[in-house]
């Protein structure tokens, strides 16, 4: 940035306006103690003082009227810098504030845990919109309708037992993109009411409507626990509730909910029955795979990794010829009589091994 010798002489005298009016060739700042800032570290020096006059012929141009305006405009420069520096105070002012209260919230979130009752609240709600909003993406229904095992296993049910469904009024939680709402019409029944809280539910009565079962099934937008359905009672509860490791999305405790205030005496849930069985499996291949990996990655030792991939759990389809114990029951919910303090448990267990080998991994089964 340039710094000019007027500037310099004008910021260094302070002349008064009747002053400036009398002078005359030779000028006073042509002097080479001028050439240099007057002030170490000038704010001035930040700004071009030629870029801030106007353009040269659009004023007339003599030596008083240059001065003047360059003076006011050195005026506006340091008022603008001390903005400036204000500004710049309160961002790192701002900043000191969010770093203390980054370290608080970390350090205190035992403290947290043990008083703040609405903090826990509030978190949980905002857990909620997550999982609710992950099921407003395509993806993961197109995901689900693509699991033939599941997917088939409830329509062959449903299918198979009209008589479960005939001329009967069922209620679909969860319904997503209503494939369950719909095979429940196509086995006769009479009334089909469909609850999700996502925003795929509004694609859900482009659906219904497209297969032209709009004068069947009903969709209603919202959560079940929150939502006023168009009647009192139903005669059967269907939804695909489970989730990893059967519980994981907790969404029985809704199908719970449902089956307390909405199902008639005498109805039933489905499904009805669910287990939750853990089994041994030896598979060297995937625990090379999955942990001798890190040893040794493009050439680095990565194997600090392990301690946080051991405790992680995996999907994954097995391999039958690897499991290496019987399965055991730990954990089995009746549906139609179950409460949600059924759904908080620990339970003892035993594997009994049927092959001499090593143990990888222990892996959940669910029905």
């Amino acid at each position: 940035m340039m710094y000019t010798p007027r500037g310099s002489w004008l910021i260094k005298q302070k002349p008064p306006a009747a002053y400036l009016s009398s002078l005359s060739s030779p000028l006073p700042w042509e002097g080479e103690e001028y050439l240099k800032p007057e002030l170490e570290n000038d704010l001035l020096l930040q700004f071009d003082i030629e870029d801030l006059c106007e353009p040269p012929n659009v004023l007339p141009s003599n030596g008083l009227n240059d001065t003047m305006m360059l003076l006011e405009q050195l005026k506006h420069a340091e008022h603008r810098a001390r903005l400036a520096e204000a500004a710049l105070a309160r961002a790192q002012d701002d900043l000191q504030k969010m770093k203390q209260f980054a370290q608080d919230f970390v350090m205190n979130a035992d403290v947290r845990s043990s008083s703040s009752s609405s903090a826990i609240a509030d978190l949980q709600e905002d857990e909620d919109g997550v999982y609710f909003s992950s099921y407003g993406h395509y993806g993961i229904h197109e995901e689900m309708l693509k699991d033939k095992v599941r997917t088939e296993s409830y329509r062959d049910f449903i299918y198979q037992n009209p008589h479960i469904f005939k001329d009967k009024v069922v209620l679909d939680v969860g319904c997503g993109t209503g494939i369950l709402s719909m095979f429940a019409a196509k086995a006769g029944a009479k009334k089909v009411i469909g609850v999700d809280q996502s925003e795929i539910v509004y694609q859900a009565m482009d659906i219904i409507r497209l297969n032209k079962l709009e004068n069947i099934i009903t969709l209603v937008k919202g959560r079940i626990e929150e939502v006023a359905l168009p009647l009192e009672k139903v005669d059967v509860i269907i939804s695909e509730w489970m989730g990893y490791f059967l519980l994981f999305e907790s969404m029985l405790d809704s199908v719970i909910y449902a089956k307390d205030k909405y199902l008639a005496e005498g109805g039933s849930v489905y499904p009805d029955i669910c287990t939750i069985s853990l089994v041994a499996v030896g598979d060297m291949n995937k625990h090379a795979d999955k942990l001798l990996f890190w040893e040794d990655v493009y050439g680095f030792d990565m194997s600090c990794m392990k301690k946080a991939v051991i405790p992680e759990a995996v999907v994954e389809v097995l391999d039958p010829n690897t499991l290496i114990s019987t399965a055991t029951v730990i954990k089995c919910i009746d549906c139609n009589t179950a409460s949600t303090t059924d759904l908080e448990f620990s339970s003892d267990f035993t594997l009994t091994i049927t092959t001499s080998t090593k143990c990888t991994c222990c892996h959940q089964q669910q029905s």
